[in-house]
């Protein structure tokens, strides 16, 4: 039997979304947390993910927390939207 991909949960995935926007909760230390948290995100994302969805999704995860204004973009949300419909596509779900 074949095993299909696995996909975190989207509650994880919220979470994850939500640590990338806290960096506007406190404006001094914002950017600064966003150097800190832009490598060990995309690292979570490639690890969740894999394949061709965790390296791409890493590297956009990685310029959205890094670049200013830009933290609001729900990237792990939209990744696990992305892979529940190609699963649903391919009938793995």
């Amino acid at each position: 039997m074949l095993q299909s991909r696995k996909r975190p949960s989207l509650w994880l995935c919220i979470l994850l979304d939500a640590i990338g926007c806290a960096s506007y909760v406190v404006p001094a230390l914002g950017e600064l947390s966003d150097i800190v948290w832009a490598p060990v995100s995309a690292a979570i994302f490639y690890f969740l993910f894999g394949g061709r969805v965790g390296v791409l999704g890493g590297i956009v995860d990685f310029l959205e927390e890094a670049f200013p204004s830009t933290d609001i973009i729900p990237t792990f949300t939209i990744a696990w939207i992305y892979r529940r419909v190609t699963d649903r596509r391919k009938g793995e779900l």
